[in-house]
């Protein structure tokens, strides 16, 4: 007669997690991989590889086949036969081993950088997609717009110059606006600046700045600089970083010194029996989110108390305007208050 054998169990549980984890994880899961091998088209891979060549390009860097090979989640094959429709096409060229865009090229390759930063707007104003997602989801979209679709996507949105990480969007002729500022590790101690930039690549550093609730527009004071870490106040918070990841976050230093007051933070920060005026709301909420905290009576000036603290730690209720309102802790970090 076999027992029953609750370890043994939960080991057969736990390894058929991670095997459905490693098969079907969002984009990088073998289901997915494998997927794109057999569905990848010769157009989706041009123009992966045009916007490839376009961010080494931008950035000063050299790519060489088999770097690019290393990067794209295609076949050998199918790279090297779309390098050759690319070259015959005059979109490419070779320098020795190093691969470089033509004019014609650079425009194709501009195009697609458009549709994608657009996207990751209409992604972030208009969508509750998490942020993480918004690479993933823009990647895909970028090759499925048409031109007329995209030109509609760019009116309805206003015509932004900026996609939600701070990167510049392309106009239809080309142009970009400049990105203002240097990475954070130059800024000396006691410097004062306005984050205008998150890199979101590598993701793992990316995930690194979000797990800090680190928000664009933000004004941050430098307090520490050495080799080891980068340490800066902001929003009423400290923030500790090594260098390679404070070199995703671009921050446009300030012409001169203005005061900071200290009693300036988050409303997550809020405890119980404080009471605060609402000071802003930051750049990092947007759109139908920044509007909803609006019409809830998050305006300027407006005084604000905790109503209600959850046991379990979010959403926690929030006072304001003689109404209770509900808000997790990542909602509340975007609203700034000065506590009386």
């Amino acid at each position: 007669m076999h027992t029953y054998n609750p370890i043994s169990a939960l080991l057969v549980f736990f390894s058929i997690g991670a095997l459905l984890y490693f098969l079907f994880r969002p984009s990088k899961g073998w289901y997915w991989i494998l997927k794109n091998q057999l569905t990848s088209n010769e157009k989706t891979i041009i123009e992966d590889v045009l916007k490839q060549l376009y961010h080494f390009e931008n950035s000063n860097n050299k790519v060489d086949m088999k770097t690019l090979v290393h990067m794209l989640s295609f076949s050998n094959k199918k790279i090297v036969d779309a390098i050759n429709i690319m070259t015959v096409n005059n979109l490419i060229y070779f320098e020795s081993d190093i691969l470089k865009l033509t004019e014609k090229g650079r425009e194709y390759a501009l195009r697609i950088v458009r549709v994608h930063r657009l996207w990751e707007r209409y992604l972030a104003e208009k969508t509750g997609f998490h942020k993480i997602e918004w690479h993933d989801r823009a990647e895909s979209m970028e090759h499925r717009l048409n031109h007329d679709e995209v030109e509609e996507l760019s009116r309805h949105l206003g015509h932004p110059k900026f996609d939600p990480h701070g990167d510049p969007i392309p106009t239809k002729t080309g142009k970009m606006a400049q990105v203002k500022g240097v990475e954070l590790p130059l800024l000396q101690v006691g410097a004062m600046g306005r984050i205008t930039h998150i890199e979101d690549e590598p993701e793992v550093i990316y995930k690194q700045i979000l797990a800090e609730n680190i928000h664009i527009g933000s004004l941050i004071k430098v307090v520490e600089n050495n080799v080891t870490r980068i340490v800066f106040l902001s929003e009423g918070e400290e923030f500790k970083l090594a260098p390679i990841v404070a070199a995703n976050l671009t921050v446009a230093p300030l012409e001169k010194e203005i005061l900071v007051e200290d009693n300036v933070t988050r409303l997550s920060s809020l405890t119980e029996n404080e009471t605060a005026k609402i000071i802003g709301i930051s750049r990092e909420s947007r759109g139908e989110s920044r509007r909803r905290l609006l019409d809830l009576g998050f305006v300027k000036g407006a005084q604000v108390s905790i109503d209600l603290v959850n046991p379990l730690g979010e959403p926690n209720a929030y006072l304001i305007k003689g109404t209770s309102i509900a808000l997790r802790n990542d909602q509340a970090a975007k609203i700034l208050i000065k506590k009386d």
